[in-house]
C-alpha cells in the first residue's frame, strides 16, 4: 500500500504523502490523505468528467484535486485553513502534471464562497459537524444563486456526519461506494457516501 502511494506521487510529480496533526483542534481535524485506492475507485465510478469543477474542502496538500484533474480532467479547487499546509498544496501546484486545471484557495470552508461552477464536493472528514454545516449553508447559497445539480461526496464518514447529513431536507442521498475491500478488517466506514443537493 505504502509503495503504491508513493508511486502516484511520483507520476502525479507532486508530495502529499504522511499525516499532519501540528495544527488540528476541535474544529480542525488532521491532515490525512485519501489513499490512492480510494481515488482510483472515485475516479472510476463514472459521476466525474471533464466538464464538472470539484471543490475539495479541507485540500490538505492537495491530493485529491491533483489525482482526480489528472485521471478524470476535471477542473479542482481546494481549499485549506492552515497557511503551512496550503503552502505546500501550492507548492505541488508548481509541479504537477494535473497543475494547470487546479486551483487554491486560503480558506475557512464555513466562510468560503462557493464559485457558481462548482458541482461536485468532496470532504474526507475534514472538520467537526458544526463546520460541516457552515460550508454546507454556504453550498446552499451558491445553490439559489445558481441552481445546479451539486453531487457530494463523503469518504469514511463518522457517525455524526451521517446523523446530520441523513437528516437534511435539502439533501438526497443517491448512492454508496463500498471501500471494504480495500483494506483489512471490515470497517464499515470504509465507504463513500454520495448526496445530492436537491
Amino acid at each position: 500500500m505504502e509503495q503504491k502511494e508513493l508511486q502516484w506521487d511520483k507520476q502525479l510529480k507532486i508530495k502529499t504523502a504522511g499525516r499532519d496533526d501540528s495544527n488540528s483542534d476541535q474544529h480542525h481535524y488532521p491532515y490525512e490523505p485519501t489513499p490512492y485506492c480510494v481515488l482510483e475507485l472515485l475516479a472510476d465510478s463514472g459521476y466525474i468528467g471533464k466538464k464538472n469543477t470539484l471543490l475539495d474542502y479541507g485540500t490538505g496538500k492537495g491530493r485529491v484535486c491533483f489525482y482526480l484533474s489528472y485521471q478524470t480532467r476535471c477542473r479542482s479547487i481546494g481549499i485549506e485553513y492552515d497557511q503551512r499546509i496550503y503552502a505546500r498544496a501550492a507548492d505541488n501546484q508548481k509541479t504537477a502534471v494535473s497543475g494547470p486545471r487546479t486551483e487554491f484557495a486560503l480558506a475557512c470552508a464555513g466562510q468560503y464562497q462557493v464559485p457558481a461552477d462548482v458541482d461536485l464536493c468532496y470532504f474526507f472528514n475534514p472538520f467537526s459537524p458544526e463546520l460541516l454545516k457552515a460550508a454546507l449553508a454556504r453550498l446552499l447559497e451558491s445553490y439559489y444563486h445558481n441552481p445546479r445539480t451539486i453531487r457530494l461526496f463523503f469518504y469514511y464518514p463518522s457517525d455524526e456526519y451521517v446523523g446530520y447529513l441523513m437528516t437534511q431536507e435539502e439533501l438526497m442521498f443517491v448512492d454508496e461506494i463500498d471501500c471494504r475491500d480495500l483494506f483489512p478488517g471490515n470497517d464499515p466506514r470504509e465507504k463513500i457516501l454520495i448526496f445530492e443537493i436537491i
